[in-house]
C-alpha cells in the first residue's frame, strides 16, 4: 500500500525555490536514501512529510493508518527530565512497565517488593521479548546512566539517546510505520553503525533517510532519490547504480541543451526578423521560442573535480617521532611511540573515543607537548588542520572576502592559477552565493568553507579530524577527488568507512593504554581482520587439547516440541540460505569481471564476508532447530 503520496509539491525558502512540482510515492517496505547538496531542501522535505512544515503548492497525502516517526539532526527532549523518562515517553502500557522496571534496576538499593511487582507486570504484558530488544538497543548504542538529566549530556550522547528513543518508539507501533531519519550515523562509531545497518535490515520498517555514509546507504537502502536543480530524480538500486545512471542523465541533459542552443540561435534570428504585428501562427512560434530559450540557458553542475595542484615543496625530512610518551594522570595515550613519516603518506587513525587520537594530532603539530621523547618536524612542512571546532570567524564578512583574505589565487601544477572565486565555485559555492555573509551560512556550508579555507592555503601535510561530519554527498565527492590527486602527506580521523577506504593506505589503531598498532591495509580490511579474530576467540577449543574426562551417559530427556515461533524461524531460514548461496555466487562472478573498479571490489569483498558470516549463523541455527522438528 502507498504510505505517502505527493503530487506536484513546491516549496521555497524566502525567494529561493527548494523544489518545484515534484511528485513521488512511498510504499510499504521501501527503503529510500535522499541525496542533495546542503541547502537544497532535504531536511525541509523530511519535516514536511512528518507534518512539521507545510508545502507552498501541491498536496501531500499520508495514509490514515500510517505513523510517521522523525529522527532529526537536532533532537528535542524534555531537558530537565532523565534519559530514562525521555526514552520511555511513549504513552503505552508496555512503555510504562519498562520505564518502571528500568528505573528500579538502575537504583543502587532495589526495593524487592517493587522489583517483584515490576517483574509481574512485565509477565502480565508478555513484554520480555521487547525488554530484550530495548536492552540490545541501549547496550549497542552505549547508553548507560539512565537517571542522568538530559541537559547534562554531550552532543554525541544526545544523538544516541534520540536514536534509541525513536527505535524503541517504533517498536510499540506494530505495523505501518514510516521511519524518517536525518543523518542517523553522525556521532556513532563504526561498531554502532554496523549494528544499526543490521538492525534496520532485519526490522520490517519503511524508511526514508538522509545520510552521507555510503556503505550504510548501500547496505540499507534499495532506492535513491536526488534533489537537484529543484527537481526530484529517482533511481532504483544501489549507490553504484545511482552513480552510473546519474552520469548518463547528465550526459543526456547536456546533449539536449546543445540541441536547444542550436535551435535557440535559429529561432532568435527568426524573432529579430519578425514584424511587430504577428499572426496566430507566428505567436505560437514565439511562445515556443521562450521554451527553447529556457532549455538553452539551463546550467548543469556536476560535482566532480580533478586538480593538478602545485603543492608547497616538501623536503626529504617530513616528521619523525622517537620514543614518545604521553599521559594524563593514569590515562596513557602513547607509550614509547616510534614512527617516521615519508612523502605522500596516507594514514587513517581509528580507535575508541578517548583513546588519544586528537591528542596525537595536536602533538604532531606542536600544539601539545610530549611527556618525553622527540618529535622532529621538517622545515618545509606546512600543516593544514581541519579540526572539529569549526570555522573561526572574528568579523562577519562576505564569503569571497573571507577567502581573498587568505590569498587571491591558488597555484596549479601547469603554471596557471585559480582565482578565489573559481576555487569557491569548484567547492560548490556558485558566483551568486559568494557575496553571502558568513553569518547566513548553514552548518554544512560553514564546514565546507572551513575545509576550502584550509586547502586554499596550499598545505603539504593535511590533518583531517572527522572531516565528513555535516558534509553532503556532492561535497564529499568533490573533496575525495581533490584528495585523491593530493601529493602531500595525509592523516585522517574518520568514522566514514567509504571515505577512509578510498584515501588511506594503512592505519594507526589506537587500542588504548598507550598501544598504537600499524595495520597494513584500509578500513574495511581492518574490520574483516577484527571479525576473524573475534570468531577465533569464540571458537570451541579443539578436542585434542581438552583433558580426557570420564564419559558420562546423558540422562534421556523427553524431546521438546518446537514453538510456533521456532517453526516460523525454521521455515524462514530454509528460504534465506538458498538466497544467500545464490547471492554469493553472483557476487563472486562480479568480482571476477576484469572491468571492475577499486571501490566496487572493496564493497563486494565486504559483502562476501558478510554473506559467509550469515550463512554460518543460519546453518548453526538450522541444525539446532532441526533437532526439534
Amino acid at each position: 500500500m502507498h504510505y505517502v503520496s505527493a503530487e506536484r509539491v513546491s516549496k521555497s525558502y524566502g525567494i529561493k525555490p527548494l523544489f518545484t512540482n515534484i511528485t513521488f510515492h512511498i510504499s510499504e517496505g521501501d527503503k529510500i536514501a535522499l541525496i542533495a547538496r546542503n541547502g537544497s531542501g532535504k531536511s525541509t522535505l523530511l519535516k514536511i512529510l512528518a507534518g512539521k512544515d507545510t508545502v507552498d503548492d501541491g498536496t501531500i497525502w499520508v495514509h490514515k493508518d500510517v505513523t510517521v516517526a522523525l529522527f532529526e539532526q537536532e533532537p528535542k527532549f524534555d531537558e530537565n527530565a532523565t534519559v530514562l523518562d525521555n526514552i520511555f515517553h511513549y504513552r503505552h502500557p508496555v512503555a510504562e512497565a519498562l520505564r518502571n522496571y528500568e528505573r528500579i534496576i538502575a537504583e543502587e538499593e532495589k526495593d524487592p517488593v517493587e522489583l517483584s511487582a515490576a517483574l509481574a507486570r512485565l509477565d502480565e504484558l508478555a513484554a520480555w521479548d521487547f525488554e530484550a530488544k530495548v536492552h540490545q538497543i541501549l547496550g549497542k548504542l552505549n547508553i548507560h546512566g539512565l537517571n542522568q538529566i538530559v541537559k547534562t549530556l554531550s552532543g554525541g550522547q544526545r544523538k544516541r539517546v534520540a536514536l534509541a528513543q525513536i527505535l524503541i518508539d517504533i517498536g510499540f507501533e506494530h505495523k505501518h510505520v514510516l521511519l524518517i531519519m536525518d543523518e542517523p550515523t553522525n556521532h556513532l562509531d563504526v561498531t554502532m553503525v554496523e549494528w544499526l545497518e543490521n538492525y534496520l535490515n532485519h526490522e520490517h520498517v519503511t524508511l526514508l533517510m538522509v545520510t552521507h555514509d555510503r556503505y550504510f546507504l548501500e547496505d540499507v537502502c534499495d532506492e535513491i532519490w536526488e534533489l537537484d536543480n529543484e527537481q526530484l530524480f529517482t533511481y532504483k538500486g544501489d549507490y553504484q547504480n545511482y552513480l552510473e545512471k546519474k552520469a548518463a542523465r547528465i550526459e543526456n541533459t547536456l546533449a539536449n541543451i546543445d540541441k536547444a542552443r542550436n535551435q535557440y540561435r535559429k529561432e532568435l534570428e527568426w524573432m529579430r526578423k519578425q514584424p511587430k504585428a504577428r499572426t496566430t501562427k507566428s505567436k505560437s512560434r514565439q511562445d515556443n521560442f521562450y521554451e527553447v530559450e529556457a532549455k538553452a540557458k539551463q546550467k548543469v553542475v556536476d560535482a566532480q573535480v580533478e586538480l593538478q595542484v602545485k603543492m608547497t615543496r616538501l623536503g626529504g625530512k617530513v616528521a619523525e617521532l622517537k620514543k614518545v610518551y604521553k599521559s594524563y594522570g593514569d590515562k596513557v595515550i602513547l607509550r614509547g611511540f616510534d614512527y617516521t613519516f615519508k612523502k605522500g603518506e596516507r594514514i587513517g587513525i581509528v580507535g575508541k573515543n578517548g583513546a588519544g587520537k586528537s591528542t596525537f594530532l595536536h602533538m604532531l603539530q606542536g600544539m601539545e607537548p610530549a611527556d618525553s621523547g622527540k618529535i622532529n618536524i621538517g622545515e618545509t612542512v606546512v600543516f593544514g588542520n581541519f579540526s572539529q571546532q569549526g570555522l573561526e570567524i572574528k568579523d562577519d564578512m562576505r564569503i569571497i572576502e573571507f577567502v581573498k583574505n587568505i590569498a587571491e589565487n591558488f597555484p596549479l601544477a601547469n603554471g596557471g592559477t585559480l582565482s578565489a572565486s573559481q576555487f569557491l565555485a569548484l567547492f560548490l559555492f556558485p558566483p551568486e552565493q559568494q557575496y553571502t555573509y558568513l553569518s547566513k551560512l548553514s552548518g554544512g556550508e560553514k564546514k565546507r568553507l572551513q575545509l576550502l579555507a584550509i586547502l586554499f592555503r596550499n598545505p603539504n601535510f593535511l590533518i583531517l579530524d572527522e572531516p565528513t561530519n555535516d558534509l553532503d554527498l556532492p561535497t564529499l565527492s568533490v573533496l575525495e577527488n581533490f584528495l585523491s590527486e593530493y601529493q602531500g602527506c595525509l592523516v585522517i580521523v574518520s568514522h566514514d568507512r567509504y571515505f577512509m577506504d578510498r584515501l588511506v593506505d594503512h592505519l594507526f589503531i589506537f587500542e588504548g593504554d598507550g598501544v598504537v598498532r600499524d595495520f597494513p591495509g584500509n578500513y574495511s580490511q581492518y574490520r574483516i581482520d577484527e571479525r576473524i579474530k573475534e570468531k577465533a576467540k569464540d571458537a570451541p577449543v579443539p578436542a585434542a587439547v581438552v583433558e580426557k574426562q570420564e564419559i558420562v551417559k546423558p540422562v534421556a530427556t523427553e524431546k521438546r516440541k518446537p514453538s510456533f515461533k521456532e517453526k516460523r524461524e525454521f521455515e524462514q531460514i530454509e528460504k534465506d540460505m538458498p538466497a544467500l548461496e545464490a547471492e554469493k555466487i553472483a557476487v563472486t562472478e562480479k568480482m571476477a569481471n576484469p572491468g571492475i573498479n577499486y571501490d566496487e571490489i572493496q564493497q563486494l569483498s565486504f559483502r562476501i564476508t558478510e554473506i559467509t558470516r550469515l550463512l554460518e549463523e543460519k546453518e548453526m541455527r538450522w541444525l539446532e532447530l532441526s533437532e526439534l522438528m
